[in-house]
């Protein structure tokens, strides 16, 4: 499974950049999916829905299901967050998998980077990001650096990586 993910600090870009690598990626005909990690709660389903009603009586999984899409929830229960490896494990066969988020996981990345945040870059400290996205002129030793809106060469850059 080809795996690439895309880091960096809240509001770095890491959302939009996201966005534009899997349109990009999808018009070149390759299929794509993608893991978005959360560092708050967060719901994805609605109080009087019947789906959300089937999770307050306890059901630990609940698969809404539509001649359009489909989703699963699972409810962790006090149980540990799954690691990215058993996530990828749920996802069925792609093209790439995109990630955002995971930083400290072990899959190449590449960091999204916004000088106005006034955050610190990952990329020297860390040898699993192999490229920087940035909105201004950077040096990363040994490393690329691409324009933040230059999604197709950060595309391409991806897929080289990647054998695709």
């Amino acid at each position: 499974m080809r795996v690439y993910g895309v880091v960096g600090w809240k509001n770095a870009g890491k959302t939009g950049l996201m966005e534009r690598l899997v349109a990009e990626i999808s018009a070149r005909g390759f299929s794509v999916s993608t893991i978005k990690h959360a560092h708050h709660s967060f719901d994805v389903d609605h109080p009087g829905k019947d789906s959300h009603r089937h999770r307050q009586a306890g059901a630990t999984e609940v698969l809404l299901s539509s001649g359009t899409r489909w989703a699963l929830m699972h409810e962790l229960r006090g149980h540990e967050e799954p690691p990215l490896e058993l996530l990828l494990s749920k996802l069925a066969p792609v093209d790439l998998i995109l990630v955002e988020g995971y930083k400290r996981d072990d899959h190449p990345k590449v960091e999204a980077f916004r000088a106005e945040t006034g955050n610190s870059l990952i990329a020297p400290g860390d040898p699993t990001i192999r490229a920087v996205a940035a909105d201004t002129a950077l040096e990363v030793e040994g490393r690329p650096v691409f324009d933040l809106n230059a999604t197709a060469r950060i595309a391409d850059f991806i897929l080289r990586e990647v054998g695709l």
